[in-house]
């Protein structure tokens, strides 16, 4: 009884990933460099996005780049700014960037943030899985958008 049981949920786990895996392609339309459809009806907010981005546990970005965040020490060098690499691209290409980034540079070392196949080195438990969630993305790039709009001024 208990193998049925356990056949049974390793099945709906295994759909279940599936569907999130086709729910999340369906959500990516890629239009030459871009993803031009945001990846959730909800808006990004700048604040959650920049928390993120300056988080060691979460975005990771402050290991290779280095930003606005003067109460972040040790920031990364290996890539460039995020200001200076933010200030060329439109929206749907700052979303394309977050989410798959070996697209554009098959040797980067910036992780793909949204693509789940495909990938390398992955440790088990999370397989499958997006680093950061399609609102997590949406609010990277609404504060990206926010940095882009200052440099301007």
């Amino acid at each position: 009884m208990r193998s049925v049981l356990a056949t049974i949920l390793l099945g709906t786990s295994i759909l279940s990933l599936a569907n999130q895996a086709q729910a999340q392609a369906q959500a990516q339309t890629w239009s030459g460099d871009s993803i031009v459809n945001p990846l959730t009806s909800s808006a990004g907010d700048p604040a959650k996005g920049r928390m993120i981005v300056a988080s060691r546990q979460t975005g990771l970005c402050l290991l290779c780049h280095s930003g606005p965040f003067p109460e972040e020490r040790f920031q990364g060098n290996l890539a460039p700014d995020i200001g200076v690499s933010v200030g060329h691209l439109s929206e749907a290409q700052l979303r394309a960037r977050i989410v798959d980034p070996s697209r554009f540079n098959p040797g980067t070392i910036m992780p793909s943030y949204y693509r789940t196949v495909g990938l390398r080195r992955v440790a088990p438990k999370f397989e499958g899985q997006p680093m950061l969630s399609g609102q997590e993305i949406e609010d990277v790039v609404a504060f990206l958008l926010s940095l882009k709009i200052k440099t301007v001024q």
